[in-house]
């Protein structure tokens, strides 16, 4: 069988992969990971960054002492699969990502952090405030927003995954965009695409942003046929 890394998104966990992962286990040996500062992870001193989550990769295979894997990255864990590529293309066998946001700007990361505002989230959604407390025990979530925001405007500023660095990833890649997705569009998803030299392309119809709002079975369909030809 085939090494199968599933990467949360912002703000997200291994958890979330609950589903998915039972539903990919007969064909792939599937393993997670909560990204330092995640899903009860120690919050580190330093800012998020990829850098730091391609760590978080590397050390996990290091530790299953798998020599290379496919990865699913879900929104910025499809950034993140994408980046450990280039730094470790050796490590990396084919990528699928969804809902990943490529056209990183100073407008662009300022409209996605005015969504992370820990008091007014708590004060309209304190049901999802609740359950990002739950997803982050024992750490505050409220500081897990904190530093993905600065992420998110350090990447406006220094976009990661240029045009010319996405022709360097040479690895069979699906970039993967829901129709209805309010944060990434299908615009930027073609850009990339069209700029991996081994690229394709997913749309999937009537479907939103949150990982939620695709069928676990319908993605488990789509992972295994991308990575099982």
């Amino acid at each position: 069988m085939d090494n199968l890394l599933l990467l949360h998104g912002a703000l997200g966990s291994a958890a979330l992969f609950d589903e998915l992962k039972q539903l990919l286990q007969p064909h792939f040996r599937v393993y997670t990971l909560n990204f330092s500062g995640h899903g009860g992870q120690v919050l580190p001193q330093e800012p998020f960054s990829m850098s730091m989550f391609a760590a978080d990769i590397l050390h996990l295979l290091e530790r299953e002492q798998l020599a290379a894997v496919h990865i699913f990255g879900f929104s910025m864990g499809g950034y993140a699969a994408l980046y450990f590529a280039w730094r470790y293309p050796e490590r990396v066998q084919r990528i699928f990502t969804l809902a990943t946001k490529f056209a990183w700007s100073p407008e662009t990361a300022e409209k996605e952090i005015k969504l992370l505002n820990p008091e007014k989230m708590a004060e309209k959604v304190p049901h999802f405030a609740a359950t990002l407390a739950r997803r982050h025990a024992p750490h505050n979530w409220q500081q897990v927003m904190h530093k993905t925001a600065e992420m998110m405007r350090h990447l406006g500023k220094q976009p990661l995954l240029t045009s010319d660095v996405l022709l360097t990833l040479h690895q069979p890649i699906q970039v993967a965009v829901g129709d209805r997705d309010n944060m990434v569009s299908l615009q930027e998803t073609i850009s990339a695409y069209q700029h991996l030299p081994e690229g394709r392309l997913l749309v999937l119809p009537d479907t939103r942003h949150p990982l939620e709002a695709t069928a676990a079975q319908r993605l488990a369909y789509e992972i295994k046929q991308f990575l099982q030809p």
